[in-house]
């Protein structure tokens, strides 16, 4: 593989974003097998941002490689830890709720170890592979069991009593109504052109 790499690059931009503020490094990553041509096509990236010059070559291309983890934790964090499915006008909730999926991933990677294989009916390739990799999928399924295995650290809810709930004759305050955005129609070519 050979990393190549040009800074201080400069592209042309728009009216709207001037191009010209912004300089980057460019990248060309090329793989090539022992007879020395190339397998693929050759990748091109580019770092942009006023610490780019503190990175190496290495440490972009790697940092690239880590957008395909973080593709398939999205993926799994949305259809199977309910990422997406919590609603709420609050930023502050909805930060909390994130942050939760994010800590309920990190316990199915630190349990991974304990995991056990639990194949359904239709997957016979997982009964007879001794060498399967735990996926965080697997690792979900047997999660009760692992629970109950450890045990938990956490005390029994103990109760406090009743709730007076809220006082007589309270009314909350709205929430604050927004304009709804429209997307506007094109004009037509009609008024475009020149007399």
């Amino acid at each position: 593989m050979t990393i190549s790499g040009w800074k201080q690059m400069l592209m042309r931009g728009t009216k709207n974003y001037k191009m010209n503020n912004h300089p980057f490094t460019l990248l060309q990553i090329v793989v090539r097998a022992q007879e020395r041509n190339s397998i693929w096509k050759p990748m091109w990236l580019i770092v942009i941002g006023s610490r780019r010059d503190e990175l190496s070559l290495v440490d972009c291309y790697q940092c690239y490689r880590q957008r395909y983890d973080m593709e398939h934790l999205f993926r799994f964090g949305k259809q199977r830890l309910l990422m997406t499915s919590y609603l709420t006008p609050d930023v502050h909730h909805e930060e909390n709720w994130f942050k939760l999926t994010l800590l309920s991933y990190v316990n199915l990677w630190a349990a991974r170890k304990l995991a056990v294989v639990l194949p359904r009916d239709w997957e016979q390739y997982l009964k007879t592979n001794k060498s399967i990799k735990i996926t965080p999928s697997l690792v979900q399924r047997d999660f009760s069991r692992i629970i109950t295995t450890l045990g938990t650290f956490a005390k029994f809810p103990k109760r406090r009593g009743f709730s007076s709930g809220r006082i007589k004759g309270y009314k909350k305050a709205p929430r604050t109504r927004h304009d709804v955005i429209k997307k506007g129609s094109k004009k037509s070519t009609e008024n475009l052109k020149a007399p």
